[in-house]
C-alpha cells in the first residue's frame, strides 16, 4: 500500500520513480555483494501498509529508514527537515482468511520496480540523467505533494553530460544545403515553365525584313511546321517567335497550301502579317471546266485566257526586283517537243497523242482545279507540275479502268467528256453522253457545234453555215466519229457522265430553256419542233 502515509512508497502519491542506475563494477575489482537486509515477518492477522502483508501488531513494525538522504539517480531525496508526513503508519486488521497465507514475492532479479537501493549498489561507473530532467540539481516541483517543503538545490558533484553539438551542427548544415538545392530546382522549373507559358526568352528579329525569299506551304502543314520552315529560311530568328505572334491572328489557321513571298530577318509579328496578306501568295493557277489550251475570243471581243496563259501568269513573281515569268511561247514549245510521259502524263494518254501535231497534244490532259507552281521554275517544270497533278485527278475519276464497260479507249472517253463539258449544263451531262454514244453506235456524225468552233478559238455554241462547211479534223459536221483530241478541260462530273451515260434512245438535243437545260428527242421531226419552240420563246 502506497501513499503519503508510507515513506517507502513513491512521494507523488502513487507513481513510482525510476530507481537509480546501478554502478557497473570497474575492471579488476571484485564484485560487491549486496548485504542482506533483515526483515521481520508480519505477525498473523497483521497487515502492513509498507508491504501490504499480514503480520503482528502495529507497534512491532520497525520505523522506516530516514527519507532525508541525498538524491541518487532519478529518485528525489531531501537534505534536511522533518518528513512531510508525521502520521504513524496505519495498520489494517482484516478478518478474511485468504490473507492468512503470506503473499508470494517475485525474485528480486525479476522485479524492476523494487525500491531496494542496495540491490543496485554494484555499479561503480558514471551515469547521466536524461535530458528531459533538470541538470542543475533541483527536484521537480510537479512530483511532490502539496504539503511537502520546496526542494533545495544541492551540488551532487557531477559534471554536466557532454552535449552532442557537433553532430547537430552537421545535420543542420546538411539540412540547409538540401533546402537551398530544392529552392534552386524549383526556381529553375518555374523559369522554364514561365518561358513556355508566357512566351519570353526566345530569339526574335526586329523590323519587316530584308531580302525576298520564297516559302512553300504544303498540304497538311500546321502552324508549327510553317514556323520551322520560316526559321530554316532565316525569315524569323526562331520558330517560337512566329508561333507566339500567330496566337494574336487567327487568319494563320486559314493559310492554304501554296507559295508565299516572305523576307529574311523579319520579326515574328511581321512574318504573320506578311503570310496572311493576299499579296504574299504567288504561283497559283486555277483551271475551270471547258478551258482550252489557247486563249479564246468572246462575242464581246474579250479574251478568255487559256491554260498556257494562266500557267505563264502563275509563274510570275517579283523576287528582289527580278521577274520570274515564263512566256506563253516557251510553254507552247515545251508542250510540242517534250516527252509527255517524262513530264508526268498518263501512259494511256501519252501513247494516244503520239501522232497529234502541235501543242494540242496536251489538250484535255490538264484537268480543272487549282494548282500551285513554283515561281522561277522553267517551262518543263511548270508543265510537269500540272500534268502530274492532273494524272492523279484522272485516276480518281476511274480512268483508265472505268472506260472498259463503254467499249471505248480511255483517251476516247476523255474526248467524249470534253464535248459533254462544252455542250451541256451539269444536269444534262448523262443525257448528252447518251446521245453521243447512240450516234456513234449508229454511225452518225456527231454534228456538234463545239467541235467546229474549237480550232476557231471561239467558245460560242452556235455556228453559221460557213463555219460548218469549213474542213478540218474537228469539224464533226463533215467527219464521222470523235475529234482527234479533247476540245477543252473536262471536269470530273463530265468524265463520270462519259463513263456511265443515262439510259435512253435519244439522238438529238437542243437548248430549250433560259437556264441552259436541253430538250431531247429520238427523231429529227421531234427535234425540229423543240428548236422552233425554243426560238419562239427567245431562248436563242
Amino acid at each position: 500500500m502506497t501513499g503519503p502515509g508510507n515513506p517507502h512508497g513513491p512521494p507523488d502519491g502513487g507513481r513510482r520513480r525510476r530507481p537509480p542506475q546501478r554502478p557497473m563494477p570497474t575492471e579488476g575489482a571484485p564484485p560487491r555483494p549486496a548485504p542482506p537486509r533483515p526483515r521481520r515477518q508480519p505477525a498473523p492477522g497483521e497487515f502492513s501498509q509498507h508491504r501490504g502483508e499480514l503480520g503482528g501488531p502495529p507497534g512491532d513494525i520497525p520505523p522506516p529508514p530516514n527519507p532525508q538522504v541525498p538524491r541518487g539517480g532519478r529518485r528525489r531525496r531531501y537534505v534536511e527537515g522533518p518528513p512531510p508526513d508525521e502520521r504513524p503508519t496505519e495498520v489494517l486488521h482484516l478478518d478474511h482468511d485468504w490473507f492468512d497465507e503470506p503473499r508470494p514475492r517475485p525474485d528480486r532479479d525479476h522485479d524492476p520496480d523494487s525500491p531496494d537501493e542496495d540491490f543496485y549498489d554494484e555499479y561503480d561507473g558514471e551515469y547521466y540523467d536524461e535530458e528531459y530532467y533538470d541538470e542543475d540539481g533541483y527536484a521537480d516541483e510537479d512530483d511532490d505533494d502539496e504539503d511537502r517543503a520546496e526542494p533545495e538545490y544541492f551540488d551532487d558533484g557531477r559534471d554536466e553530460p557532454p552535449r552532442r553539438t557537433r553532430g547537430r551542427r552537421g545535420k543542420r548544415a546538411l539540412g540547409w544545403i538540401g533546402a537551398i538545392a530544392v529552392i534552386v530546382l524549383l526556381a529553375g522549373a518555374a523559369w522554364f515553365g514561365a518561358r513556355e507559358l508566357l512566351g519570353f526568352g526566345y530569339a526574335d528579329y526586329e523590323g519587316d525584313g530584308e531580302s525576298d525569299v520564297l516559302l512553300q506551304v504544303a498540304d497538311g502543314d500546321s502552324t508549327s511546321s510553317i514556323a520551322g520552315k520560316l526559321e530554316d529560311s532565316d525569315v524569323v530568328a526562331s520558330a517560337k517567335a512566329f508561333v507566339e505572334a500567330s496566337e494574336d491572328d487567327s487568319r494563320v489557321l486559314s493559310v492554304q497550301p501554296g507559295y508565299y513571298v516572305m523576307k529574311t530577318k523579319m520579326s515574328g509579328a511581321s512574318a504573320v502579317r506578311q503570310l496572311v496578306s493576299p499579296q504574299a501568295r504567288v504561283g497559283q493557277l486555277e483551271v475551270r471546266g471547258g478551258t482550252e489550251l489557247d486563249d479564246t475570243i468572246l462575242p464581246d471581243d474579250k479574251v478568255s485566257e487559256g491554260v498556257l496563259s494562266l500557267l505563264s501568269k502563275a509563274s510570275c513573281a517579283d523576287l528582289n526586283g527580278t521577274s520570274t515569268c515564263v512566256p506563253v511561247e516557251e510553254l507552247r514549245t515545251a508542250a510540242e517537243t517534250a516527252d509527255l510521259a517524262a513530264l508526268g502524263a498518263p501512259p494511256w494518254a501519252a501513247e494516244a497523242v503520239a501522232k497529234v501535231e502541235g501543242d494540242r497534244k496536251i489538250e484535255g490532259l490538264i484537268t480543272p482545279g487549282v494548282y500551285d507552281v513554283r515561281p522561277g521554275a522553267d517551262a518543263n517544270e511548270l508543265l510537269g507540275t500540272v500534268l502530274k497533278e492532273s494524272a492523279s485527278r484522272l485516276r480518281a475519276t476511274g480512268l483508265p479502268g472505268d472506260a472498259e464497260p463503254t467499249g471505248k479507249a480511255p483517251y476516247e472517253v476523255l474526248i467524249i467528256a470534253s464535248v459533254i463539258e462544252r455542250e451541256a449544263v451539269k444536269q444534262d451531262f448523262e443525257k448528252v453522253s447518251r446521245v453521243i454514244y447512240n450516234r456513234l453506235d449508229a454511225g452518225m456524225k456527231l454534228e456538234m457545234d463545239s467541235t467546229v468552233n474549237y480550232p476557231l478559238d471561239e467558245p460560242v455554241i452556235r455556228t453559221d453555215p460557213a463555219d460548218r462547211q469549213r474542213p478540218g479534223p474537228y469539224n464533226t459536221y463533215q467527219n464521222t466519229g470523235l475529234p482527234p483530241t479533247p476540245i477543252g478541260a473536262p471536269s470530273a462530273q463530265a468524265i463520270e457522265a462519259a463513263e456511265e451515260p443515262a439510259e435512253g434512245d435519244w439522238l438529238f438535243f437542243v437548248k430549250c430553256e433560259e437556264n441552259g437545260l436541253s430538250c431531247f428527242s429520238e427523231s429529227y421531226e421531234e427535234h425540229r419542233r423543240n428548236v422552233d419552240d425554243a426560238q419562239s420563246r427567245g431562248v436563242f
